[in-house]
């Protein structure tokens, strides 16, 4: 038996400026660390002020409190005895960085600042932060005149440096460092750092996971070394679920993994490993020639010992073994993900609950089931003696029960902070969408009402009547394209006012006790989005919408998923109707389809989405892909004709996005128009564009190829 080196690494479930929270959580998983036998503890990025601040990073506020807590942190002598690396902000020389510190016995050994930073996709950082872009550089920092009361100094180092202990040495990585092709571990490994640590702020996405596993496993697989990976979890603040799954890893074989999901604030990996194991794994010759040209790093030197000095032979201590990788299919995903975000975002937004307007489609559907799933993982981290959700629960849905009640079920619970309505209209509303919405209702626990809307229709379509003399009509009864869109939009906004004024009153019409109101969620999906088929300002307008980036195509998966999962038999159901708005009156021969309103196929919506986010495609580009990948089933004409029809459509519906409600994030192909796309609303036509006029031309080659034999 070699050398025995025990490490801890975490999920922290942060919230943004929840200064004393945020520090407590740290405390505490640093404090477990250290009672299962850890001697180094590493936390997630930015985790002292959570990582999702966004413009408050530009505050000299949130510079001070971080240092506050830190002073705090550093007093603490409960955790004293454990190296810990901890993430916050600091101002250097009018710069700001993302900064690790590492700490042991209340003094600070030196500030790692984030040399390359994440600025794609979600991330901001080069808004908010300064990289320190100079590997192996360092120079002396400036502490606080309260913290160098505490560190018995004026100054720490800071820079790219590692730190060496009498048993090993450890370097840091900061999230997205680990995802650029020249990775600090690289250089590190080589010289000698044998202990990598990753602190990550990473934002759930579908189907991801594997990725950020496979460049772990791949940093100590090729070059050796232990690797430490920390991720914040939870919903911090903003429209992102930070999915943990914290790791360590030896020389490309995992062996501790905790969740990806979960309503645990704290989740701790501990890992005992054998420090041998890496330097045999390093014996390579052609592994040390390289080594010697390698880049030098200063190493700041401790006496602390991670694991036993060689006099303290310990027998009970054995190295943990490797596991398999824990990974959810999709399906699961979006259960866990937007489950738990909805708990975070509920517990925290100190509202009484959430109101849908329910109205027996798949996608309002999937919302009612994410928040049913939310209900069922929190019964389940109730019985599983979960304390802050216990003391959630009876927060947000005790008022006005004995003291000490707890729901008996997910349903009970369900009844308690979820309520449904369907809207109908008398003309336009099918008996069976009806009934799925108030049997779907009553399986999951919600308190459902049932009403329609034909008196505010009216009402409306009186007003203009009156004042103008033009009775509009609907498109099957004679009237325009435009008469048919104007009732069809009475309808739908008429549903979003309605659904605020039943989420303020429902809490004191039910005898809640100080009233409190209900958050309105929205159920449009990412396609609908992309297409823009969905009315502005209607039920799509809520406050939180946890669907809104996940495909048509998912749904329907999760949906199948969770009719089994959840024993949910009615979902059956609604996977086996028509996706229908159900806003024009039905007929003997005409009930109508979003798909054929739409002009195009969700899976379609699904292959235009990734093409022109994932793939970076405009109109060109995109007819050249499927030209081919279409080939077997599409003449080009047909192609062309698709993607004109897309960009037409995807075009002039662009102005919705401007006030689409936040929804959750889960698929990278997302038009939120937020964060996450950015593009303008105002676009001439495409339709005589340039971009329109190269794919005329390429589809007449085509085809004069085809009938010259050439093609």
């Amino acid at each position: 038996m070699g050398r025995l080196l025990t490490f801890a690494c975490c999920n922290l479930n942060q919230w943004v400026l929840d200064w004393e929270g945020n520090r407590k959580r740290i405390v505490e998983s640093i404090q477990i660390a250290k009672e299962r036998g850890a001697g180094f503890r590493t936390g997630p990025e930015l985790e002292i002020t959570g990582y999702g601040l966004l413009d408050h990073f530009l505050e000299g506020d949130t510079y001070l409190h971080a240092w506050e807590q830190l002073a705090i942190i550093l007093q603490d002598e409960s955790i004293h005895g454990i190296i810990a690396d901890i993430g916050m902000p600091i101002m250097h020389r009018n710069n700001r960085y993302n900064c690790r510190v590492i700490i042991l016995n209340g003094k600070i050994l030196f500030i790692r600042p984030k040399l390359y930073l994440a600025n794609d996709g979600n991330y901001r950082e080069m808004r908010h932060f300064i990289p320190w872009n100079r590997p192996q550089h360092h120079e002396e920092y400036y502490l606080p005149q309260f913290i160098q009361k505490i560190q018995g100094s004026t100054k720490v180092p800071i820079g790219d440096m590692v730190l060496s202990t009498p048993d090993t040495c450890i370097g840091m990585e900061t999230c997205e460092e680990l995802f650029t092709p020249l990775s600090p571990h690289l250089a590190m490994s080589l010289n000698g750092v044998e202990v990598i640590t990753n602190s990550s702020g990473s934002h759930h996405s579908l189907r991801k996971l594997n990725t950020r596993v496979s460049l772990i496993q791949e940093a100590t697989r090729k070059s050796g070394g232990v690797y430490l990976y920390s991720n914040q979890q939870g919903m911090d603040g903003d429209r992102l679920y930070y999915d943990g799954c914290a790791m360590i890893i030896i020389n490309g074989e995992i062996v501790q993994q905790t969740s990806q999901f979960s309503l645990n604030d704290v989740e701790v990996c501990v890992a005992t490993v054998d420090i041998e194991d890496v330097r045999s794994y390093r014996s390579a010759p052609s592994r040390g020639i390289q080594a010697l040209t390698a880049p030098t790093y200063e190493r700041v030197e401790t006496p602390f010992h991670i694991g036993k000095s060689d006099d303290e032979y310990d027998p009970t201590l054995a190295p943990s073994l490797p596991q398999e990788l824990k990974i959810h299919a999709p399906e699961e995903e979006i259960y866990l993900s937007g489950s738990c975000f909805l708990w975070d975002y509920l517990r925290r937004s100190s509202q009484a609950g959430y109101l849908i307007p329910l109205s027996g489609g798949i996608d309002s559907c999937s919302t009612a089931v994410l928040v049913y799933g939310m209900c069922n993982i929190a019964f389940e981290a109730l019985q599983a003696g979960n304390a802050q959700v216990k003391a959630d629960i009876q927060r947000i849905a005790g008022p006005g029960e004995a003291e000490g009640w707890l729901p008996k079920s997910p349903q009970e619970l369900c009844s308690k902070v979820f309520s449904s309505v369907f809207m109908g209209m008398a003309k336009q509303s099918s008996k069976e969408t009806r009934s799925r919405a108030e049997r779907l209702s009553h399986d999951i626990g919600a308190q459902h009402t049932d009403l329609d809307i034909d008196s505010i229709f009216e009402a409306f379509k009186g007003v203009l009547t009156k004042a103008t003399g033009h009775e509009p009509a609907f498109k099957v009864h004679g009237g325009t394209h435009a008469e048919n869109l104007a009732l069809q939009n009475i309808q739908a906004r008429s549903r979003m006012v309605l659904s605020y004024v039943f989420a303020q009153l429902l809490p004191t019409v039910r005898q809640r006790p100080n009233g409190g109101s209900l958050l309105v969620l929205g159920s449009a999906n990412v396609d609908e989005a992309l297409r823009g088929y969905f009315t502005k300002y209607d039920c799509s307008s809520a406050d939180i919408n946890p669907i809104g980036g996940i495909s048509k195509t998912d749904l329907k998966r999760f949906i199948a998923w969770a009719e089994t999962h959840l024993s949910l038999p009615i979902l059956r159901e609604f996977l086996d109707a028509t996706p229908t708005a159900e806003l024009e009156p039905l007929t003997e021969d005409y009930v109508q389809s979003d798909e054929v309103d739409m002009g195009m196929s969700y899976a379609e919506l699904s292959v235009f989405g990734r093409l022109r986010k994932s793939q970076k495609l405009g109109p060109y580009g995109m007819f050249q892909r499927l030209v081919h990948e279409w080939k077997d089933v599409h003449e080009a004409r047909v192609v062309a004709d698709k993607v004109k029809r897309f960009y037409h459509y995807w075009a002039i519906n662009r102005h919705k996005m401007t006030t689409i409600t936040p929804s959750l994030h889960m698929e990278d192909y997302s038009p939120e128009d937020n964060r996450f796309d950015l593009r303008p609303f105002c676009y001439p036509s495409f339709w005589s564009s340039w971009s329109f006029k190269k794919i005329d031309e390429a589809v007449e080659r085509l085809e004069k190829g085809r009938q010259n034999g050439t093609a």
